[in-house]
C-alpha cells in the first residue's frame, strides 16, 4: 500500500505541474482553479443556488461566500433570494462574468491542445484511455452516449487486427505473436464466409468504431464467438453486453443449438458479460502463449 500511495502522490505532483494549477492565477488570468471550476458550474446554467454549487463542488460554505462576494464587487455575478423559497439565495453570471469565464475556457483548451499537439494518434488514444480509466475507477460513472451497432465495414477488419494487437499489448503484456492469431481468425472468417450462418459487428460511438464481435460456425450445430472487444474510453456504458446479444440473436436466427467461446481467466470485465448473457465455464487449463502463462478458458450456453 504505502508504494501505491507514493505513486499516486507523485502523478499528483506531476499532473498538477502539467496543468498549471501551481501559480497563483489559471492561465495567466487573476483567478484560481477553484475560482475557474466556480465560474464553469455558474456558466452553464441560468441561476445556481448556492446550497447547491456548495455540495457540488464540495466546498467549504464561509470559503464559497467569500469567494462569490468577490465576484459580485468584481461585477461578475449578481446574487439575490431565491423566489421559490426566501432561505435560499440563488446566483447568476453576468454578462462580464460570462466573458471572463469564456477567456478561461478559451486558454485552458489552447493549454490542452498544445500538450496534445506533440503527440501521435496512437499516444492521444492511449492518454485518453488512462484518463478514463481513472475517472471510472475513483468513482465517476461514464456519461450515457448514444451508440450503434452495425456489420462491418471496409477498414474495420483491420481496426479490428490492429485494436486488438494494442489493447491487449498495453494492457496484458501480451506480445505481437497475439495480433497474429487475430489476423488468422479475421482472415478466416473472410475465406469462408457463409452470410447465412457467420456475421460481424461493430460498435461506433461519436462515428468512431468502439467495439467488436463476431458469431463464426464451429460445426453445423455448434457456433463460435470471436474476437469481443470494447474500447477503454466506451467502457461501462453497456456496448460490451449490446454486442453478445446481437450475436446470440444471430446463432438462434441461424439455426444453431449451443455456442461457445474461449478466453483467458485475467479477462474478468468479459467474463462478466458473458455470466449475465448466460454462459457457463467448461473448462480450463493453462498454456504458454502470446508471451506469457495463460489460463485458457472455454465457455458455453444452449440456444
Amino acid at each position: 500500500m504505502d508504494e501505491l500511495i507514493t505513486g499516486v502522490r507523485a502523478f499528483n505532483r506531476f499532473y498538477t505541474r502539467v496543468i498549471g494549477v501551481l501559480g497563483a492565477g489559471m492561465h495567466d488570468t487573476a483567478y484560481s482553479l477553484t475560482e475557474a471550476r466556480v465560474l464553469f458550474e455558474l456558466d452553464k446554467r441560468d441561476e445556481t443556488e448556492t446550497g447547491e454549487l456548495r455540495r457540488l463542488l464540495g466546498l467549504d460554505g464561509g470559503y464559497l461566500s467569500r469567494m462569490l462576494a468577490r465576484f459580485e464587487a468584481d461585477g461578475l455575478v449578481t446574487r439575490e433570494r431565491s423566489a421559490a423559497d426566501a432561505r435560499r439565495q440563488v446566483v447568476r453570471l453576468s454578462e462580464p462574468g460570462r466573458a471572463v469565464y469564456s477567456t478561461l475556457d478559451e486558454a485552458s483548451a489552447a493549454a490542452v491542445r498544445d500538450m496534445l499537439s506533440p503527440l501521435g494518434e496512437e499516444d492521444r488514444r492511449r492518454l485518453l484511455s488512462a484518463m478514463t480509466t481513472i475517472r471510472q475507477v475513483l468513482g465517476e460513472a461514464p456519461k450515457p452516449e448514444p451508440y450503434v451497432i452495425r456489420p462491418p465495414r471496409p477498414g474495420d477488419l483491420g481496426w479490428v487486427v490492429h485494436r486488438h494487437g494494442v489493447l491487449y499489448a498495453e494492457e496484458y503484456g501480451w506480445d505481437e505473436t497475439f495480433e497474429a492469431t487475430t489476423a488468422r481468425i479475421v482472415a478466416d472468417y473472410v475465406r469462408g464466409h457463409d452470410p447465412k450462418r457467420e456475421a460481424g459487428w461493430i460498435a461506433e460511438v461519436r462515428g468512431e468504431p468502439a467495439g467488436s464481435v463476431f458469431c463464426v460456425r464451429k460445426d453445423d450445430r455448434t457456433a463460435q464467438l470471436r474476437l469481443l472487444l470494447v474500447e477503454p474510453s466506451t467502457r461501462g456504458m453497456g456496448v460490451g453486453g449490446r454486442l453478445v446479444e446481437e450475436c446470440l440473436a444471430f446463432a438462434r436466427r441461424a439455426g444453431y443449438e449451443r455456442i461457445i467461446l474461449v478466453t483467458v481467466d485475467v479477462l474478468v470485465a468479459a467474463r462478466r458479460i458473458y455470466e449475465r448473457a448466460g454462459f457457463r465455464l467448461d473448462e480450463q487449463h493453462t498454456e504458454r502463449d502470446w508471451g506469457t502463462e495463460l489460463t485458457m478458458q472455454t465457455w458455453s450456453r444452449d440456444l
